[in-house]
């Protein structure tokens, strides 16, 4: 650290810009909206447990706000071009506050890694005066393809194992191709949703519904096995299927749902950490 005339320490070559502040925000903002939606069967709501025991929403506001500077510091190093070994270690740092924030329990780790790449790309992108679409985000990461496919991985994270006993791809797979389910499925189906005049709360709902449909949501499987997946699929697929949130009564069967979810102890983690990251793209494209 470089120190000033007077002897002080002079930070402000390290200190976060004002872009890199607003990118971390809006990182956060997209995590709040995404934990603040009502409408999610088997997941933490402001008011429900979902089909956990060990969390609720106030666990979720604490990680939450041990991760605001996480995204912050992740928008700057992509905004100065930092490798990928940076922002890994970023990463790995900001799993270790979650963690102290909740007790240990892990409410964001997928949302680090995924949301994390992409605030470092869409920052890095407007500091070079882009104004970029979510999908040109998204192949943007592919960028850091070959050391993705590289970096180590945690054998005994449930993901992990999931993962190897049922050969599906997982999300570090997902960045090293640039997201194709944020880019053909979950960006569509909110765009959409949002074109249509559907309110925020429909249209995020829309776009949670549609990714649980055609995700192999390793949380899913961990919870449920093949079986809990593909009962998650098929029940997401029949509600868009009658029409969706189109329905008059659509809240009533996100319900029935959410309850038919609890009782197999289901739980689309996956697919909510990729409906934060969907709303994240959405709105960087406006700002």
């Amino acid at each position: 650290m470089k120190r000033s005339e007077a002897g002080r320490p002079n930070t402000s070559a390290a200190a976060p810009g004002a872009l890199a502040q607003r990118f971390g925000r809006l990182a956060i903002a997209s995590l709040h909206a995404e934990l603040a939606l009502a409408h999610k069967p088997g997941l933490v709501t402001p008011t429900d447990r979902g089909s956990h025991d060990d969390m609720d929403a106030g666990t979720f506001w604490r990680s939450l706000a041990a991760l605001r500077g996480y995204f912050v510091a992740i928008a700057q190093a992509g905004i100065e071009g930092a490798g990928f070994d940076t922002l890994r270690r970023l990463g790995l740092h900001a799993e270790d506050a979650m963690l102290g924030a909740t007790g240990g329990i892990n409410t964001h780790r997928g949302a680090i890694f995924s949301l994390g790449l992409l605030t470092a790309q869409a920052a890095q992108l407007r500091a070079q005066g882009a104004v970029a679409s979510g999908v040109q985000v998204c192949a943007g990461v592919s960028q850091w393809r070959d050391v993705l496919l590289d970096a180590p991985l945690d054998p005994t994270s449930h993901g992990q194992r999931m993962r190897r006993a049922h050969g599906v791809a997982g999300v570090r797979e997902q960045a090293a191709d640039g997201f194709p389910l944020l880019r053909e499925i979950a960006l569509p189906a909110l765009q959409a949703a949002l074109d249509a005049g559907l309110v925020e709360d429909a249209a995020h709902t829309h776009t949670l519904l549609s990714l649980i449909a055609a995700v192999d949501d390793l949380n899913l499987l961990h919870r449920g096995g093949i079986d809990g997946l593909r009962f998650a699929q098929q029940q997401a697929r029949t509600f868009l299927a009658r029409g969706g949130v189109w329905q008059d009564d659509w809240r009533a069967q996100i319900a029935i749902l959410s309850r038919a979810f609890v009782a197999r102890r289901l739980s689309p983690g996956g697919s909510a950490d990729l409906l934060a990251c969907a709303i994240f793209l959405q709105r960087q494209a406006r700002t």
